[in-house]
């Protein structure tokens, strides 16, 4: 299907007028509707709905040879999932009630404005693309497989979570909605928007990342939308906004979390309308992007101070991807430290080193504010150090040693809390000693540089609890 058409399925128009086809198509071509059939002669309609996959029927009731009436129970009884529109001049109300109870979606009078026809068409397609993306995303949970695993390439991962992620993404690529793309600073938020783009009816087309973080809203403006000659002091040249050199492509609109309020009602009044204002121009264009956004920050902590609206929010997040934080997927980290050390070898021009196996228990235990990106800047300098043989282990415990202090500092997660009632500070002692042991997976030396105490010292009280057990 070419990336052009809108929607994906068809849109089936049945009148025996010509001049109400030609009228309906106008209408709808000039709102973005362009996947469009349509046929004058009632009796092509069961075998073009039979080979074609009809998303959408426009019917009018009143036609030679067969009527609307009569199609219309056939089509809902042989195909329940399409939606039917009637389209008639008779504007009787039990006539209306009549079409319902035989199966109609809606009904509209031919008298009907522009702007209701395109309403109801657009809320339809919004429903059946919703539809389709469920029944997608069911069968791609009971079937555990992918479809395109090629457009994962990019992202190393074995884990689970980054799995169901995968299907769901396969599930939504070909949709029109905007995609929310949250999670912490360096989890690969890029590489995720990168990968619905692959996996869409738009691969073939401009994929454009933008950071909007620190835009004022003229900036956003001019930046999003383009501007003419003269639009402001300065303006000497007609400028092509992000909306326009995106077409039919997808345009990636990263920290969106950051826009301010003003801007965040331009953004909205885009999406709903899928049209916008070049500054200067009176002339409305219509947006052929499909949008997606990225923020590492709490959408909803943001709308309950006043800095994000609700209504934005609601419509950004059709579809919500949340990427896990590394720390909730650390058994990726085999793969990743494999990977970011062939990676940095080759940029560095020295043989690839070999990881000492205490490595993967000591970023195991590592909370990762920065996440993969934090790993891979990580591994580089390791790497840029390193002499010969196995990389040096003490790197890694210099730099995770003095992060890993600070950022216990931080959350407020870390802090123990205690109910019922208290423990002895030698019980509690014994318990982060387990708690430790068991993070480290039994590895004394790192176990003791996380309690800030010498091996030796954690040693001699491991001992003397082994001795009371006994």
């Amino acid at each position: 299907m070419s990336s052009n058409l809108y929607p994906t399925f068809p849109v089936l128009i049945v009148d025996d007028e010509e001049s109400i086809l030609i009228s309906m198509r106008g209408v709808l071509k000039a709102s973005g509707i362009n996947n469009i059939i349509c046929i004058n002669d009632s009796r092509e309609v069961l075998e073009i709905v039979n080979n074609r996959e009809i998303g959408l029927i426009l019917l009018d009731l009143t036609m030679p040879y067969i009527s609307g009436e009569e199609l219309l129970p056939i089509l809902h009884r042989d195909f329940p999932e399409i939606p039917i529109i009637i389209i008639t001049g008779n504007m009787e109300l039990t006539t209306a009630v009549e079409c319902m109870k035989l199966g109609a979606a809606d009904y509209l009078v031919k008298s009907v404005e522009k702007s209701k026809l395109v309403a109801t068409v657009k809320k339809m397609i919004e429903i059946q693309n919703l539809k389709r993306e469920n029944r997608n995303l069911r069968k791609k949970i009971f079937s555990e497989e992918l479809e395109h695993p090629e457009a994962f390439t990019e992202i190393i991962t074995d884990n689970s979570k980054m799995k169901s992620l995968f299907a769901y993404m396969e599930a939504i690529a070909k949709s029109s909605q905007v995609v929310l793309i949250t999670g912490e600073t360096g989890v690969g938020k890029d590489l995720i928007a990168r990968s619905i783009h692959k996996l869409s009816d738009r691969k073939d087309c401009t994929f454009l990342p933008v950071n909007i973080a620190g835009l004022d809203d003229n900036l956003f403006t001019d930046t999003l939308f383009g501007h003419r000659r003269g639009a402001f002091t300065g303006a000497s040249q007609v400028r092509s906004g992000l909306i326009e050199k995106a077409s039919h492509g997808t345009l990636c609109l990263d920290e969106i979390g950051d826009l301010s309020i003003t801007s965040q009602v331009k953004l909205l009044r885009l999406l709903e309308s899928q049209e916008y204002f070049p500054l200067g121009s009176d002339l409305a264009r219509r947006s052929e992007a499909r949008v997606i956004v990225a923020t590492n920050r709490d959408l909803e902590k943001s709308m309950e101070s006043g800095l994000f609206r609700r209504d934005l929010y609601y419509r950004l997040s059709t579809h919500h991807i949340h990427m896990p934080p590394l720390r909730e997927r650390t058994d990726d980290l085999p793969l990743l430290i494999e990977h970011f050390i062939g990676t940095s070898a080759r940029e560095l021009g020295k043989k690839k080193p070999t990881p000492p196996p205490e490595l993967f228990t000591l970023l195991g235990t590592y909370y990762f504010p920065g996440n993969i990106r934090e790993l891979e800047s990580m591994i580089f300098d390791a790497v840029s150090k390193h002499k010969s043989g196995v990389l040096s282990l003490e790197t890694f415990i210099k730099t995770t040693g003095k992060k890993q202090t600070a950022s216990v500092r931080k959350k407020d997660d870390l802090l123990v809390t205690f109910s019922g009632k208290i423990p002895t500070i030698k019980q509690v002692t014994e318990l982060l000693i387990a708690e430790v042991m068991k993070r480290s997976k039994g590895n004394q030396t790192i176990a003791a540089r996380h309690l800030g105490i010498s091996p030796q010292a954690l040693s001699n009280r491991l001992k003397k609890t082994r001795e009371k057990e006994n």
